[in-house]
């Protein structure tokens, strides 16, 4: 993901709410919590976008907790096995897990940035062989694996995958379709 005012992955990312969690009171601002109360009292507890959220945080008003996507459930799931993870679950908008973690990190300081950053790695490391093994498959199996109990499973496959994922997924799988028609084409074969 690309870290880029006018990228839309970024733009989903940041638009993702965290939990909030006041200093002081803020006059006025009632409606960010969307209640009935004028102000935002200390202690209160607020989900905001990220976006509003690093003003906020930044200037000390506020605290936030880390978002469930990346709670010690999660981070203990993905360790024992990162691939039966559902990442496109955890986080809503196509499931910019990665994006949305990426933009955590820039809120913690830097023991737990680095933390989190490792989680992403190592996440994205385990799961990297079985998407380009999967789409490899899937693109072996032809127009004839499209349907049946194949693209059953291609589909299940593919719901799992956070967006980065599949877009790998999807790149794999038409690469792999090339090097077979490519392969199948070639006058070595004719001989």
């Amino acid at each position: 993901m690309e870290d880029d005012y006018y990228s839309i992955d970024s733009i989903l990312a940041e638009n993702q709410k965290i939990q909030c969690t006041f200093k002081v009171d803020i006059p006025d601002m009632g409606h960010l919590d969307g209640g009935h109360e004028r102000d935002i009292k200390a202690q209160s507890k607020v989900q905001l976008p990220l976006w509003l959220a690093f003003i906020i945080i930044y200037s000390d008003y506020a605290d936030f907790t880390i978002p469930p996507p990346f709670s010690l459930r999660v981070r203990k799931a993905l360790n024992a096995e990162a691939k039966s993870v559902k990442l496109s679950a955890l986080v809503g908008a196509g499931g910019l897990w990665y994006g949305f973690g990426k933009i955590i990190m820039r809120l913690l300081d830097d023991a737990p940035a680095s933390e989190m950053s490792e989680l992403l790695t190592k996440t994205f490391q385990s799961r990297l062989v079985e998407v380009i093994d999967q789409a490899q498959h899937f693109a072996a199996l032809g127009p004839a694996g499209g349907g049946g109990q194949s693209g059953d499973a291609a589909l299940m496959f593919r719901e799992g995958l956070e967006v980065t994922e599949r877009e790998l997924f999807l790149l794999a799988q038409e690469s792999a379709k090339k090097i077979k028609q490519w392969y199948g084409s070639t006058d070595r074969l004719r001989r």
